[in-house]
């Protein structure tokens, strides 16, 4: 079976996915490279090299190679990528195909009036809506998004991201996380749609209240100074260990020490991969619930804990609920653990696409559950708060 993965590059987020397609289609697999990563991220320690991975072919220097894989493949997955005219003459045909997309109106579904968007959607998406070309959702409220323009009507399937697996002895992991001092992390950019400025409050709030605990804040970006500023200020320096980036892995390590992962960033996050990885790592995470993958992997008080308006006010409250109760928080990052180590991961996740596949070949698409592939429901994305735009 042969099958193409096309995205603008590859990087930590997708080599787990690609390596469990790998290994079971052998040469069968590519994986289609069509850029290189920007230098953003090589900085926050996503840099790898692509040339050392066998199934990685790369538009810019074999693209007649390229182009002709897309064609005989059985499958193609296509991500996020400027060449969308690599594949889009496949998908007129009768082969599958799927398109994988974070949300397309983050910033306001009211985008969807523009004539001009409508076109190009028009051009992209809606035209083949009774080809065999399926929507995967890297977030929650994606299938919301491409309801509005009646594109993939009855064919969107719950997608994302799927970091490297970790496997644990789970009562070794948990022993490693029980201390009298509460050990927490934030990890991402430090920018105003993450908003790492709840962090810092909240660390005077649960001073005030006499908590011991410890907040490791990894990440770098525009807001930076002015946090270690307000830090400093408030006399909080005790209270935080400050790391800059961190390669993924050592982000990984620091995860596996703590109870509680903080996760600030709006509906303007598009999936947010941090999660699956604290969730691996057996962390409670606190999220808010517009935030893309949140609603797909976190059940409110079963294995995490989400707040509804992206208020500060309703993160702060629940952080101080699990504080307070440190059972609570084992018993939510065990079962956090179980849903990544048992559902939402590459292994899981390479093996769904190919069963739908072959559903669909013998014209009975798969129909699962829960987890990858399953049906995505379109979830409401209005909301009475604005935060702005994507950029910084």
């Amino acid at each position: 079976m042969k099958t193409v993965f096309i995205s603008n590059y590859i990087n930590h987020h997708q080599i787990p996915f690609s390596d469990a397609l790998y290994e079971r289609l052998g040469s069968d697999y590519t994986f289609i490279q069509t850029e290189p990563m920007e230098e953003e991220r090589v900085k926050m320690g996503w840099g790898l090299d692509p040339e050392k991975i066998p199934y990685v072919r790369f538009s810019d220097r074999e693209e007649g190679e390229c182009r002709r894989r897309i064609e005989e493949a059985d499958l193609v997955l296509a991500g996020w990528t400027r060449r969308t005219d690599l594949f889009l003459p496949r998908l007129s045909s009768d082969r599958l195909t799927f398109r994988i997309s974070e949300r397309i109106y983050r910033e306001g579904q009211w985008k969807a009036v523009s004539p001009r968007g409508l076109a190009a959607k028009y051009r992209e998406h809606v035209k083949f809506r009774n080809r065999p070309v399926w929507l995967l959702c890297a977030g929650a409220y994606v299938a919301s998004d491409f309801s509005l323009i009646g594109a993939y009507p009855g064919k969107k399937l719950k997608f994302g991201y799927f970091p490297k697996l970790r496997l644990y002895e789970e009562d070794r992991l948990f022993a490693g996380k029980r201390d009298d001092v509460i050990q927490m992390i934030w990890a991402g950019r430090m920018i105003p749609l993450k908003h790492p400025e709840y962090v810092v409050r909240l660390a005077k709030e649960l001073d005030d209240m006499g908590a011991r605990f410890l907040i490791h804040f990894v990440g770098s970006g525009p807001m930076e100074g002015e946090l270690k500023a307000e830090i400093a200020r408030l006399g909080l320096a005790s209270r935080f260990r400050l790391y800059g980036f961190l390669k993924p892995d050592e982000v990984r390590d620091l995860m596996e020490r703590c109870s509680i992962h903080l996760f600030t960033s709006n509906y303007l996050e598009g999936w947010g991969s941090v999660v699956n990885e604290a969730m691996n790592s057996g962390c409670c995470t606190v999220a808010n619930a517009r935030a893309g993958a949140v609603p797909f992997l976190v059940r409110d008080g079963e294995n995490g804990l989400t707040w509804e308006d992206g208020s500060y006010e309703g993160f702060a409250r629940k952080v101080k609920e699990a504080v307070k109760d440190p059972e609570a928080v084992e018993r939510m990052g065990r079962a956090a653990w179980r849903t990544i180590a048992e559902e939402w991961n590459a292994q899981r996740a390479a093996e769904a696409c190919l069963e739908f596949y072959e559903g669909w070949k013998a014209g009975c698409p798969s129909a699962f559950a829960s987890g990858p592939l399953s049906r995505a429901p379109v979830l409401s994305a209005r909301w009475k708060y604005d935060e702005g735009k994507l950029e910084g």
